[in-house]
């Protein structure tokens, strides 16, 4: 069973056996979940997989032109 330390800043670092295992790679989003029996973590997937969750979408590829510009917008308005 792999072993991991809580850093001082209350970080963990997942066994690379672990990280393979479930496809893991620097930068995923990850859940963290208190459960009965204790804390589960596991993939958080990708926003853009969701596509058609809410109704007919955008290409994928539109909609995050769409998220930019609007993440730029609300940026630059925050600097004026």
């Amino acid at each position: 069973m792999p072993i991991s330390v809580i850093s001082s800043k209350g970080q963990i670092t997942l066994p690379a056996k672990l990280r393979k295992k479930f496809g893991l790679r620097p930068n995923d989003r990850v859940v963290v979940e208190s459960t009965g029996e204790g804390i589960l973590i596991r993939s958080a997937g990708d926003f853009f997989e969701l596509g058609g969750f809410l109704g007919k979408g955008l290409p994928r590829e539109e909609e995050r032109a769409m998220m930019m510009k609007g993440i730029a917008a609300h940026l630059r308005g925050r600097r004026g």
